[in-house]
């Protein structure tokens, strides 16, 4: 019985985790999240858990277009059952939650979002290639190519975009729309 018991809290807390990131999240972002970083769940758990609750409506699954790699969120259906049930998760553990998805939501976001690689060039140099990805469209919002002298500069490129996309691409986008 206590097995049962487990399991309903493990789902209940990956709900509550969905929930409260408000952001559609890949396997592996989940798995970190609820694994790697809080120990809120093991890895096995996590995996069985978020299967279930795909199969039972309460998460779905969409393609970001960009990647062809899945996105996870909390249906309408899953937040119902939340609602009624959230008092099972221990409080303790609600509050660590709330405070995770508070304080890393926009690194995940970031993470999903902005995104970098470079390549190296035959004359030696490198490009950074930087993307802000829309989710779930097949083209990206901004990209934009840079030739780097060398492949440290093009690393501290993809590293620095990560943060400083938005306010890159906002700048960008008054200086060209005034």
């Amino acid at each position: 019985m206590d097995f049962v018991a487990d399991s309903t809290v493990n789902k209940l807390i990956l709900l509550f985790v969905l929930d409260k990131m408000e952001i559609p999240l890949t396997e592996n972002s989940i798995v970190d999240i609820a694994t790697s970083r809080n120990n809120w769940l093991n890895y096995m758990d996590c995996k069985d858990v978020l299967w279930q609750l795909i199969e039972v409506g309460f998460v779905y699954k969409t393609l970001d277009g960009n990647t062809a790699e899945s996105r996870y969120n909390i249906t309408y259906e899953g937040r119902n059952c939340l609602s009624h049930f959230f008092l099972k998760i221990p409080s303790s553990l609600r509050e660590e939650i709330t405070a995770f998805a508070k304080n890393n939501r926009m690194h995940f976001k970031r993470a999903q979002e902005y995104v970098g690689d470079y390549f190296k060039n035959a004359d030696g140099s490198h490009t950074a290639v930087l993307r802000i990805r829309e989710p779930l469209e097949p083209q990206n919002m901004f990209e934009i190519k840079i030739k780097m002298p060398t492949r440290h500069a093009a690393i501290i490129a993809v590293k620095k975009w990560k943060e400083k996309a938005p306010n890159i691409y906002e700048n960008i986008y008054e200086l060209l729309v005034e």
